[in-house]
């Protein structure tokens, strides 16, 4: 086992060498965000002063303090885990900063839930600080805490993070779950990485975890990926040989595996197979179908799929209308795409605010809505206040056109609607300044990111990689590849394509 001391060094000096001048734990709290008390909205929480002017909180939904009576160390941690649970992470943070400005050290279980809200939300930097912070403080992080920070380091292709993060829980003697395992296995199956899969595989044979439909199917999923979809194919055969019945994850990873190689019979064929089984087509099922069929330009049955799905009672997720959508839009056929919009809204899904938000997206692309503005008050005439997800969506519309006047209206909008930018936001604006031609803008956003402290991941560093291409910049490419790496981000199969084509490009030139 490792010393407390130790340990302590290995998270320095292993995980923040560049964050943290010294081991002086008086350096935690630089980069955390702190909410003064104000900053908690007045319908959850009342700020009273009490008559040594110290903050009084009355919170409806959990206790009520009197006077100049104090919150105790007790109301802080059910506070945080009220706010954690609530969705108000914010909230949560500022009840943390209080606390521990008045002595109190936070609960496990507070930590907990904070880690688990801010790593549900991808905001791992702090979700690093509060990991670190326990380790200080000589409280030892459950393994689920190691995993939150695994899947928030892998989400955003920080593969040297993950490694050293490893490294700690075997020097811990904390052990892989199933779930470690998982996220390392979807990390690899995302990337491409084959061999690294198998690996990973062999390694939860060896340690007795029985092999699940999941796990095949992510199986089928990277075979298919590599363009070997017979391959893939087999997979399903040596499963019924094993007395394993296939379930929707295999049906799933097969049906989507000939879509993607233009198998759309026997996608089809397969998904007759499945619903004869007895194994019910999930949205996943469906999205799968509707994708490949709209990719291949047969928009009459993805319709007829999408008729079907919502027959069924479900609908098809943002992205997948989308797809459909905007092939409709490109055919003029607008009358179907309100149509099958009334239909999904009449259904009461509870997503029709989300469908909604879509179609906008789409209407903005089709010059429907020229002026941003305008597609928010659509929404908001609707009932539907813009979250950040409908925001994204929205500059995604024009930053896919290249409008970024328009993209960076809606950055606008979302600010005065008191939503602060995050990372996908930041990502959508450089793509419209390189669709744009304007990769000086969209090298000013990647600083500008930095700046802030917000961390760039894999898709920041391909989205400004492609902006140079456009440009026809193609010598700073390798540069920002490296700035990739020394950022801890693992390059995925794009990024490495893009280098690749800028590289080849780059060694005609000289030639």
């Amino acid at each position: 086992m490792m010393s407390s001391s130790l340990l302590f060094h290995t998270f320095i000096d292993g995980f923040f060498p560049l964050r943290f001048p010294s081991h002086d734990s008086s350096c935690l709290l630089v980069h955390r965000r702190h909410f003064p008390p104000s900053s908690f909205p007045s319908n959850r929480h009342h700020i009273v002063p009490s008559a040594q002017s110290s903050p009084v909180f009355i919170n409806s939904s959990n206790c009520t303090l009197l006077g100049d009576e104090e919150p105790s160390l007790e109301m802080y941690n059910r506070w945080i885990r009220d706010r954690c649970r609530a969705g108000d992470i914010d909230e949560a943070m500022a009840l943390l900063s209080q606390m521990e400005a008045k002595g109190f050290i936070p609960s496990p279980l507070s930590y907990s839930c904070l880690m688990e809200s801010l790593g549900a939300l991808g905001r791992t930097s702090e979700c690093e600080l509060l990991f670190l912070e326990m380790s200080i403080l000589g409280i030892r992080p459950p393994l689920r805490l190691f995993n939150v920070l695994l899947r928030g380091f892998l989400r955003k292709g920080q593969l040297g993070l993950s490694c050293r993060l490893l490294a700690v829980m075997d020097a811990l003697g904390i052990h892989k779950n199933r779930e470690s395992f998982e996220i390392l296995l979807d990390y690899y199956v995302s990337a491409g990485r084959l061999d690294d899969t198998w690996s990973i595989i062999n390694k939860m044979r060896r340690q007795g975890f029985e092999l699940t439909s999941y796990v095949y199917s992510r199986v089928i999923g990277i075979y298919r990926d590599n363009g070997m979809w017979k391959k893939a194919i087999a997979i399903v055969r040596d499963i019924k040989e094993m007395g394993m019945l296939p379930d929707h994850h295999i049906y799933n990873a097969v049906i989507d595996s000939f879509g993607k190689h233009g198998e759309l019979s026997e996608a089809l064929e397969v998904f007759e197979k499945m619903k004869q089984e007895g194994v019910t087509p999930n949205v996943n099922t469906w999205n799968s179908l509707i994708r490949w069929h709209c990719k291949a330009g047969d928009l009459g049955m993805a319709v007829d799929l999408l008729t079907s799905m919502q027959v069924q009672g479900l609908c098809p997720g943002p992205k997948i209308f989308t797809t459909i959508i905007s092939r409709l839009g490109e055919q003029g056929k607008w009358d179907l795409i309100r149509e099958n919009f009334q239909y999904m809204k009449h259904r009461g899904h509870e997503d029709s605010g989300a469908i909604y938000a879509v179609l906008v997206d789409i209407y903005g692309q089709y010059g429907r809505f020229q002026d941003p503005k305008e597609c928010i008050c659509a929404l908001k005439s609707e009932g539907l206040q813009p979250s950040t997800s409908i925001y994204c969506l929205l500059a995604n519309a024009y930053a896919q056109q290249g409008l970024w006047e328009q993209t960076l209206k809606v950055l606008q909008l979302m600010e005065e609607d008191g939503i602060e930018p995050n990372l996908i936001m930041l990502n959508v604006l450089i793509n419209a300044f390189g669709v744009a031609g304007k990769y000086l803008e969209a090298l000013s956003i990647y600083h500008h990111m930095e700046e802030i402290g917000i961390s760039a991941d894999v898709v920041t560093y391909s989205t400004l990689m492609k902006a140079f291409i456009r440009a026809r910049k193609f010598e700073k490419v390798p540069q920002i590849y490296k700035e990739m790496e020394a950022g801890g981000c693992t390059p995925d199969r794009k990024a490495r394509q893009l280098l690749e084509t800028a590289l080849t490009v780059l060694e005609q030139k000289n030639g």
